[in-house]
């Protein structure tokens, strides 16, 4: 017999609509687009998704049961990590037990609340090559350095003595008004070409740095202070400490240096942001080592600290060369500023890299930086 039409309606209504499923841990594993291990207790490899059986050109299956060690030869350091620590090796290459090498970054992390249990991740060193500290890079500043010390010699000494004839002008009395105005444009811009060669000339400085075990806490106190009583004292600079860091081997004058130059550089790209944020942030990163090419072996950086703020970032063009002098996407900018950070922390022992990293992006400015020997 039919139902009325009511009736049909109240069926109708009564029936749970269908919905789709979310995907499971499972699929979500297996679409990751990075590859990654996982390490049981006992030191094998649990599961590899799709991504580590390409890149390792292997199955899940014949890597299932196996110690890491016998999927790819392990990156020095790695074995005196320290229990229960995770580890990070950037720009290394990585020998796979079948045959074959890959230039790769290799991170493992600890599983919270799962003691023994770990995840490798493997990339592929050439997807970030802010990792890695460029070739050209390391040519464009010595030939800067060359040009540089050949203008403080050439320019700075004349300089001295225009400036000591535009005040003898100024001082001479006559009574036209454009005589002074004359003279003040020449002492103004006299002033800012000594400065510009100021600036070079502290490039140019090849004096060695003074390097001792340092808590940095101080001195970034002190550089906060710095920026908080002029070029930044319309931000909130937040801080995001470790406070267990161990002593830092560094010159504290030229880390001042840096921490101030890294801070201008945030605080002028957040002049016209809204919400504008900067931010102080070290970490301890255990088994962190990085290369730093020429042959020299991987250098361990455990300290780390970030320099973040949230503008624009770097335009595309120029991202991969901030730290090449005289690249600059400031009006008035010299493109001095980001190669002298680089030349300072290089000679402190340490890297530094630039990236945007999380979500809202958020430009980081990384240092990486040794520990004082215990």
């Amino acid at each position: 017999m039919a139902l009325p039409r009511s009736g049909l309606k109240r069926l109708v209504r009564a029936e749970p609509v269908p919905t789709p499923a979310g995907p499971g841990f499972a699929e979500l594993f297996a679409a990751n687009p990075v590859a990654t291990l996982v390490i049981g207790p006992g030191g094998d490899v649990v599961h590899a998704n799709a991504a580590a059986e390409h890149m390792l050109n292997r199955s899940e299956r014949s890597m299932r049961g196996h110690g890491l060690d016998g999927v790819v030869i392990l990156p020095d350091g790695y074995q005196e990590r320290g229990e229960g620590r995770g580890f990070a090796a950037f720009d290394i290459d990585l020998t796979l037990r079948r045959g074959g090498r890959i230039r790769a970054d290799f991170q493992e992390v600890m599983i919270a609340d799962h003691p023994g249990w770990r995840i490798v991740s493997i990339t592929h060193a050439a997807a970030s090559r802010r990792r890695g500290p460029a070739a050209d890079r390391s040519a464009g500043a010595r030939a800067a350095i060359g040009a540089a010390a050949m203008l403080a010699h050439e320019i700075k000494n004349p300089l001295s003595g225009i400036r000591g004839a535009a005040q003898l002008l100024g001082s001479a009395g006559g009574d036209a008004e454009s005589q002074g105005e004359l003279t003040r444009l020449i002492t103004t811009e006299v002033d800012r070409i000594a400065a510009l060669i100021d600036r070079m000339q502290d490039f140019t400085d090849t004096r060695p740095p003074v390097l001792k075990p340092t808590n940095i806490y101080p001195l970034l106190a002190h550089a906060r202070h710095v920026a908080e009583a002029g070029f930044a004292r319309h931000l909130a600079i937040e801080e995001r400490f470790d406070p267990s860091l161990p002593p830092v081997l560094i010159d504290g004058d030229a880390f001042v240096q840096v921490l101030i130059n890294l801070m201008k550089n945030a605080a002028e790209a957040l002049e016209t942001t809204a919400n504008p944020r900067l931010i102080l942030a070290t970490a301890y990163r255990h088994g962190m080592s990085v290369n730093l090419g020429g042959g020299r072996p991987r250098m361990p950086l455990p300290i780390e600290l970030l320099v973040m703020d949230n503008g624009p970032g770097a335009p595309a063009d120029i991202a991969e060369h901030l730290f090449e002098p005289f690249v600059s996407s400031k009006r008035e900018g010299k493109g001095l500023g980001l190669p002298l950070v680089e030349k300072l922390i290089g000679q402190m022992g340490g890297f530094v890299q630039y990236s945007r990293e999380g979500e809202p992006e958020m430009t980081v400015f990384r240092l990486l930086l040794p520990r004082a020997s215990a």
